[in-house]
């Protein structure tokens, strides 16, 4: 079981938003069968089937074993991630694209900037699951309290230009062998229920 996977698919996405399958989805973190797992969520064991069937048909669960009760073949069930994010490769044809109207300090173009990395993350963590080779990612997340929207502003201005003498030292554009990568920077206030949580 993977810790995070996008889903990409519309109807996987479709099938993953309904209540009781999400529901599904959270328990069989730890594997389970539809009898184990009808009670927990009070359905019949008939109605459990019948979405773990949906959820197996579009890749969100995985059969992990099958067991003999009498006349009767119990199958058990994991989740093939701990959690999911849906891609906005679900929704293709309303999918944001920064490239459209790009503005450093639009709250909107920051998130097509996120809609993106989860979209070009979605893909590259499949195609490398799929080549069973190891994915060269790096990532940082911080949080810093401006005494001032004056600091704030200062340190965006410094940030950005430490970030283009990085790009400018490393970038080669013709490198022969060479892979492309992207870097997105963001910076945006940390919502309150967020703070509250970590108090």
């Amino acid at each position: 079981m993977h810790e995070i996977a996008a889903i990409e698919d519309p109807a996987a996405a479709e099938v993953s938003l309904d209540p009781i399958r999400a529901s599904l989805l959270a328990a069989l973190s730890t594997p389970g069968s539809a009898s184990s797992l009808a009670p927990q969520l009070g359905l019949t064991r008939q109605k459990a089937n019948y979405h773990l069937r949906a959820l197996e048909e579009h890749g969100l669960v995985e059969l992990v074993a099958e067991r003999k009760k009498g006349n009767v073949v119990e199958r058990v069930f994991q989740a093939t991630a701990a959690s999911y994010v849906i891609s906005p490769a679900a929704l293709a044809a309303v999918a944001p694209d920064p490239a459209r109207a790009p503005n450093q300090l639009s709250a909107r173009w920051l998130l097509a900037l996120g809609a993106r990395l989860v979209r070009e993350l979605g893909t590259l963590i499949a195609g490398a699951d799929a080549a069973r080779k190891p994915l060269a990612t790096y990532g940082i997340d911080t949080e810093i309290n401006f005494a001032t929207a004056a600091d704030r502003a200062a340190f965006a201005e410094e940030l950005g230009t430490q970030v283009a003498t990085l790009v400018g030292k490393y970038h080669r554009e013709n490198a022969a062998g060479g892979r492309r990568h992207r870097l997105a920077v963001a910076l945006h206030p940390t919502p309150k229920t967020t703070i509250e949580k970590a108090n």
